[in-house]
Parts: C-alpha cells; sequence; structure tokens
C-alpha cells in the first residue's frame, strides 16, 4: 500500500471512530479534504481489508465493516483498527505472494527456485509473474523479519518456516504463552507488535485446539484509538533517532480544521492546503497516558525545539543525517529543559502545592496512593490526621491541571496563587452550568 494511502486511512479510522457515524458522507470528506469518490474509495478498501480476515468463514456470517469498529466490552477481545497494520505498505503482488511462500514452507523446506514453480503455477493467470530475483527478495526479507529460516547444507540453499518455539511448546505452555503475551500487549507502550505476536499465538492455539476452545481470560477496552494508530509512525521516528536523520513531513496542528490533504498529481486540480511542510530532528518520543496521545519532540534551526502531536503529522519522509556532536548536543539540551516537565511542558518552573484529603475514617486511603502513584518526582512535605500536602516543581501548570482536577473536592490547590485562581473559576464554571436545575428533576 502507498504511504500516503496509509496516512489517509489512519486518519479516516480516527475520524470514524471519534464521530461514531454521526457525519454524513460530505461532511467526512470535507473534513479530511478529500472527495466523496476518495471516500468512498477508501471504504471499499477497509472493507476489503477486513473481510480478508475472515476467508475462512461462510459469505452469509462474514462481519460487515461495521461491526469490526464495534467497540464493546464483550463483542471481542481483539484490538480494533488492527487490522490496518496487516495491509500497510504490502503491494498487491505481495499480498498474493507472500502467503503462498509461507504456506509452501509450513509443509516441507524449499529452494528458491522450487518456490518460483510454486507460485507460477498457483498465482492467478492475469496477475503479474514473479522472477527468481523477485522470489529471493522475498526470502531474505522473510528470513530477516525471523519468519522464515535457511537450513544448513551445500547450495542451493533450502528454507523453512520458523516456528520451532510453537512446535515445541505443549498446548498448555502455548495457552500460558497467549495469556502472557495478551496481558503484555495490552497494558504496555507500544502495543502494535505486541498485539501482532498475540495474533500469531492465537492462530497456533486454534489450530491445536479449535477457535471454540480458546477461553479469553482476559478482557480490555480502549477509549484511545491514536495510541494504536500512531504507533504506525513510532518505527520510523526510532530509526531516525537512531541514525541522527532529520524528517519531513506535512502537519495538521489540533486548530487546523482538516485533517488530511490529498496529494493531487494534476495541476490543473491542484489546490491549497492547510497542513504546513516542517522539517525537524527527532530527538524524543513521548506517550501521554492520560489522554493517550503520540508526541514528537525535535529540533530545527529556524524554530528551536518543537512539539508536534503524531496524530497529525502525514507523509512522513526520510532527510538529511546531521552531525554527532550536533545531535547529542541538541538531545541533552532538550533533556535539561525537561527536568521539570510534567509531559512536555518547556516553561519557566514554578511550585505547585496542593492539599489532599483523606477519603475519611475506615475507607482506605486510595487518595494518597495514588499521588504517590502518579505524582512522578513530587514529595509530600506535611500531613495529619485528615490531610496532607503534596509540593513538586513543573515546567508550567497547564499539564498538571488535569491530574489536580481529576481529583474534585479531594484537592484544594494553595500555592500558586494563579493556578489556584485558575482551578475556582473553573469550578464556579461548572457550578454554573447546575445552579438552575430544580431539586425535583
Amino acid at each position: 500500500m502507498a504511504k500516503e494511502s496509509f496516512d489517509k486511512e489512519i486518519q479516516f479510522l480516527r475520524m470514524l471512530a471519534l464521530t461514531s457515524g454521526a457525519y454524513s458522507r460530505q461532511q467526512f470528506a470535507d473534513r479530511l479534504g478529500i472527495s466523496v469518490h476518495t471516500f468512498d474509495k477508501t471504504l471499499r478498501r477497509l472493507k476489503e481489508i477486513v473481510e480478508a480476515g475472515f476467508e475462512r468463514v461462510p459469505e452469509a456470517e462474514r462481519r460487515q465493516f461495521s461491526d469490526a469498529l464495534r467497540f464493546s466490552y464483550y463483542d471481542t477481545t481483539d484490538p480494533m483498527l488492527l487490522f490496518l497494520y496487516r495491509a500497510k505498505s504490502m503491494k498487491e503482488t505481495e499480498s498474493a505472494r507472500l502467503p503462498l511462500l509461507l504456506e509452501a514452507l509450513s509443509e516441507r523446506s524449499h529452494t528458491a527456485l522450487e518456490l518460483l514453480e510454486l507460485c507460477s503455477a498457483r498465482i492467478e493467470a492475469d496477475a503479474a509473474l514473479p522472477d527468481e530475483k523477485t522470489i529471493r527478495s522475498d526470502l531474505k526479507y522473510l528470513e530477516g523479519v525471523g519468519v522464515i529460516r535457511r537450513e544448513t547444507g551445500p547450495r542451493p540453499y533450502r528454507y523453512r518456516l520458523h516456528d520451532d518455539l510453537f512446535r515445541d511448546l505443549t498446548t498448555e505452555e502455548l495457552t500460558e504463552l497467549y495469556d502472557f503475551v495478551d496481558i503484555v500487549a495490552n497494558t504496555q507502550v507500544p502495543s502494535v507488535i505486541g498485539y501482532l505476536l498475540r495474533d500469531g499465538v492465537k492462530k497456533q492455539l486454534q489450530r491445536r485446539v479449535g477457535a471454540a476452545e480458546i477461553a479469553e481470560h482476559f478482557l480490555y477496552k480502549y477509549h484511545y484509538y491514536s495510541r494504536i494508530l500512531d504507533e504506525a509512525h513510532l518505527f520510523t521516528f526510532l530509526q531516525a533517532i537512531r541514525e541522527r536523520r532529520k524528517i519531513r513531513f506535512l502537519y495538521f496542528s489540533p486548530k487546523t480544521r482538516k485533517a488530511y490533504a490529498s496529494k493531487n498529481t494534476n495541476p490543473l486540480f491542484e489546490r491549497e492546503m492547510e497542513g504546513k511542510p516542517a522539517v525537524t530532528l527527532p530527538l524524543k518520543a513521548v506517550y501521554d497516558h492520560q489522554y493517550g496521545r503520540w508526541y514528537l519532540l525535535g529540533y530545527d534551526g529556524r524554530f528551536g525545539y518543537r512539539k508536534f502531536r503524531v496524530e497529525g503529522m502525514t507523509r512522513i519522509e526520510m532527510d538529511a543525517e546531521v552531525p554527532e556532536e550536533f545531535y547529542f548536543e541538541r538531545a541533552a539540551e532538550l533533556d535539561r529543559s525537561l527536568q521539570h516537565s510534567w509531559l512536555i511542558d518547556t516553561g519557566a518552573p514554578v511550585t505547585v502545592r496542593a492539599r489532599f484529603f483523606h477519603p475519611g475514617e475506615g475507607i482506605p486511603n486510595f487518595v494518597k496512593d495514588r499521588v504517590v502513584q502518579q505524582g512522578q518526582w513530587g514529595t509530600i512535605v506535611e500531613e495529619d490526621e485528615r490531610s496532607f500536602v503534596y509540593e513538586i516543581i513543573v515546567n508550567g501548570t497547564t499539564e498538571i491541571r488535569p491530574w489536580i482536577r481529576s481529583f474534585g473536592s479531594s484537592c484544594e490547590v494553595l500555592a500558586p496563587k494563579e493556578l489556584r485562581d485558575e482551578m475556582i473559576a473553573e469550578w464556579k464554571g461548572i457550578f454554573a452550568y447546575y445552579e438552575s436545575v430544580r431539586e425535583d428533576l
């Protein structure tokens, strides 16, 4: 799949999940910056990807696309939107050829020429037939990612499926492995690679005991779809960080009305895009657990250190490499500016003091437990039977404010005065919403 198409489908799925069908086709297309025709074509493509995952199920029982995007606790334990990764960067010819290679290698070992003959015989007549160079390239790729292995012996080399782990494990051990991978994939960040491993282990279990016999011991509900979708770009960032290379991309800020713009190749239909071209040197990728967002922190010579919401980044491409000394100087400077950052704020440090109230006599002190667990480097400086005072130095108060607000009446801001006044104004505004409601309602 083309890189631009993958960006479009990421934004398409994000908006579909967030709006839950509230937009019409035209509103959806306008918000994405594409035509209604492109909207329909993208929807058809996504339906094909979803249905490809259920090709062994009778036609009458196949899930519809809308069913695959239902977010319910008990409909499925499979992570939604993951199907998109199975189609990422996969050309149509590869999607037809690679399954044939893997199916043949799962039965017994083969040479490259044997696999070429097998593919030529089984690929549809109207499809492009592979040559020996293509097959060898496929084998090199599959060996590199650990799916197949080359057997020892003289030329011509023979290849077989690299599934020794699954062959050697008993059914009980495989079930325990599946449960462990399920927990880790659903609780750690990043998660997509864990999801794909979970999917592979689950298929091995299904081959042994059947789909009906697999017990799902854990159920997870995901509220942050960007977490899954944005991990498509995370490994590109990590590669750029390792290689000390800049990246260039088209950026749509949260204030931009559109989330995507089609890449027009016909100059007669070229139009101005609302996204802004950007070039930056990636230094750090940060995940915000509170809102389920990924951020990229980078540096460029014109604007200095910059922060980007990953959900607004499209058409990401590698750019020039920078000297090692320059890179580590920028990275060290960024670390110093983030020393007192609650998340990614690089503003002036300020001391925040807040009083937290105990929940009451005889009730477990979940308030203090949560402050100790989530309060990062802050400390409890005073405590009595009724409350305790928490103190922390942070870069600005914008990022810590939602955390403080989440404690409701169990927290009172003592300092700084500006934050205390802002919290008072917020709670007065909330009170105003309910002030006129009759008590008998």
